[in-house]
């Protein structure tokens, strides 16, 4: 028996196991432990599987494997939970993600959010970041610049138009 990558302190067989092998997560914070855990293991299948049906639509299962084996997993830490519970319908995990991609390492902070789809708990997205600057990488257009659609026409008569 091994300790399950998850860092919970149990067995992989005690833990996250039983639910990569297809046993319906008990919480949301179960279904994140075992999301992290498929990705240490390389555990595609359940990745897939516990996307909600509209996140499986954008899934791309040669871009999860890929970063899967070129990363190092180092650690799960869970931060907060609300909700998601076995009485509960949807529930919220944040959370903090260690690893080590090309000699350098990584966190990633997400607010996970999970639902219930056919009664199994499923990550259905994350929660936007507050307070989190989005950097605009070409410049602004104007009112009265040209549209940058082509049409010649100004961008507020066109595609800039309410």
């Amino acid at each position: 028996m091994s300790d399950c990558p998850c860092g919970s302190g149990l067995s992989f067989e005690a833990c996250c196991g039983p639910i990569i092998a297809g046993a319906p997560a008990p919480t949301a914070e179960a279904l994140m432990r075992s999301r992290y855990t498929a990705y240490a293991r390389h555990a595609f299948e359940h990745l897939e599987r516990s996307l909600s049906a509209a996140q499986r639509k954008d899934y791309s299962a040669d871009d999860a494997k890929r970063w899967s084996e070129q990363s190092e997993w180092l650690g799960l830490s869970i931060l907060h939970t609300e909700k998601g519970g076995p009485a509960d319908t949807e529930g919220l995990v944040r959370f903090s993600a260690r690893f080590k991609s090309d000699g350098q390492e990584h966190e990633h902070l997400e607010t996970a959010l999970f639902s219930r789809e056919g009664g199994n708990w499923v990550y259905t997205g994350q929660q936007p970041e507050v307070g989190h600057t989005v950097r605009r990488e070409t410049p602004k257009i104007g009112r009265n610049d040209p549209c940058p659609c082509g049409s010649g026409k100004k961008y507020k008569k066109c595609c800039g138009a309410a």
